[in-house]
């Protein structure tokens, strides 16, 4: 029976081909804020023949990839018409319900994010430069529909780290979404420093146009029948500021480089790209201190916008960074702190003596240095029963083998052995075992020393290794009126004894 399609189902929220399309369209998204910046490039000033023209083969290329982009778009439109949802009401009982009603499902798009869809969706930087070239509408319509962009990504992205915590849980998505913010903000101000740049020669040609005698405004432009413009040369020189000697003369400001080094009039775009891209970049790491913006009102908002945005990003960087350092170092430090008050708190309410307190103090030392705070048996204990067999297997299995009466036992009997250990700590001149004392568990040695004495046995130190432990205690269950005192003795201060307790 042949599968069907995701467009004749309803598809789950949570599913795994809507967990997969997010990641899709987020991919897209991403793609098409890159992309839109593109259409400013197209405008270029012929300074042969002294007009305005387009770079057809950019403006093309741009039309031709945010047509691509948008079939995605569309797609995911399409796609929100037969996803379903989980109602909220039915949330407090697990999971929830989910709607798989069509018409419920289309009221409730509708409602909600089908209008930013749209607004996201219209083709308007295509139809403005195939059809009006107008620069300061291009720009202001590619500007305005980034927020429905930047809206509809927000929400997917918060999904999509929801449900898939391995995208969250290491530091370099961080890194690679605080770089790609950097990037997408240079690219943004250096196309706009680029177009700006542009009109600013339109404006100062258009003066002078005025100014000048039989010439008309269309002259200005290439795609149309041109009269004499070699006047414009003389009246729009590219004077430095210090230059500038009286108001007659057109400060270009902050644009004065883009003319200079001639990007306005390259239609190599590579070589145009990267010199505003690394124009934009610059000024926003340098939070817009190195712009020569002249009085005028436009020039200081654009310079305050790059100074804005490069803090932003700085602190953004920076702090985030700064906080998730922070938090990891001092998250489980701050656990640790609060665990040992509590300690001193329970010592002195049940006033234990001093010395009394020392051990304990010295003993959650050892465990800290040992576990640094993972608490082993508690992780364990939260797992699957397979998944902590075979955890126990790994960690015991090669303990009990080692001794000479359960080498030979039957398998399960050694994983039901294995899942009655556990690990213990013992710190310095600690008593394991006294003479009389019931001999209840079992104990495999795996780090430390351990010294015993008695009257029968004096002065006898043994170095224990995983082997010796069983014949230790095996010669100590074997002389239960008469054993020996064990206790461990650490043969520096650090040394801890640590071993697996079977009770």
């Amino acid at each position: 029976m042949p599968k069907s399609s995701p467009m004749k189902k309803v598809l789950d929220p949570q599913g795994p081909f809507r967990h997969r399309w997010n990641k899709i369209f987020i991919l897209s998204c991403v793609i098409s804020l890159f992309l839109d910046p593109f259409f400013f490039y197209a405008p270029v000033v012929d300074a042969k023949n002294l007009c305005l023209s387009m770079d057809e083969k950019l403006e093309i290329t741009a039309c031709v990839l945010r047509s691509f982009i948008d079939i995605f778009y569309i797609f995911h439109i399409v796609l929100q018409f037969h996803t379903g949802f989980i109602a909220p009401s039915s949330r407090v009982f697990g999971r929830g319900e989910l709607i798989e009603d069509r018409r419920a499902i289309a009221k409730r798009y509708l409602s909600s994010y089908f209008i930013v869809d749209i607004l996201s969706i219209l083709p308007l930087p295509q139809l403005v430069i195939l059809i009006v070239p107008a620069k300061d509408l291009l720009m202001i319509l590619i500007l305005v529909q980034y927020i429905p962009r930047f809206l509809r990504i927000y929400p997917i992205y918060k999904e999509v780290n929801r449900t898939s915590r391995k995208f969250t849980q290491t530091a370099w998505p961080g890194a690679v979404y605080n770089l790609l913010q950097c990037i997408l903000a240079s690219h943004v101000y250096g196309a706009l420093w680029y177009l700006i740049a542009i009109g600013r020669k339109e404006r100062c040609w258009r003066i002078a146009c005025r100014d000048h005698n039989g010439c008309n405004l269309d002259n200005l432009y290439c795609r149309v029948d041109r009269g004499d413009t070699s006047f414009l040369n003389s009246s729009c020189p590219l004077l430095d500021p210090n230059s500038i000697k009286s108001s007659a003369d057109f400060d270009f400001g902050m644009f004065l480089d883009a003319l200079q080094s001639h990007v306005a009039e390259n239609r190599d775009f590579a070589r145009k790209f990267f010199n505003c891209f690394w124009w934009g970049w610059r000024n926003l790491s340098s939070l817009g201190q190195n712009l020569n913006n002249n009085t005028s009102v436009d020039e200081i908002i654009f310079s305050l916008f790059i100074s804005i945005t490069g803090l932003v990003l700085v602190s953004s960087v920076i702090g985030s960074s700064i906080q998730n350092f922070l938090q990891s170092v001092n998250g489980r430090l701050e656990e640790v702190r609060m665990k040992r008050q509590d300690i001193e708190q329970w010592m002195s309410h049940r006033m234990l003596p001093e010395d009394l307190r020392a051990r304990i103090r010295l003993y959650e030392e050892y465990k800290w240095q040992k576990e640094r705070g993972v608490e082993e048996e508690s992780l364990i204990s939260n797992f699957p029963k397979d998944l902590r067999r075979d955890i126990k297997r790994h960690l015991c299995l090669s303990l009990l083998t080692r001794v000479p009466q359960f080498e030979k036992m039957d398998e399960q009997l050694l994983d039901a052995m294995c899942s009655r250990l556990k690990p213990v700590l013992y710190t310095e001149n600690t008593f394991i075992l006294r003479e009389g004392d019931p001999v209840d568990e079992m104990l495999f040695i795996m780090r430390g020393h351990i010294d015993y004495d008695n009257k029968r046995w004096q002065d006898r130190f043994l170095q224990l290794g995983i082997s010796h432990s069983w014949r230790l205690l095996w010669r100590s269950t074997s002389h239960m009126g008469s054993g020996p005192q064990i206790f461990f003795q650490p043969s520096y201060l650090n040394q801890n004894c640590a071993g697996y307790q079977r009770r």
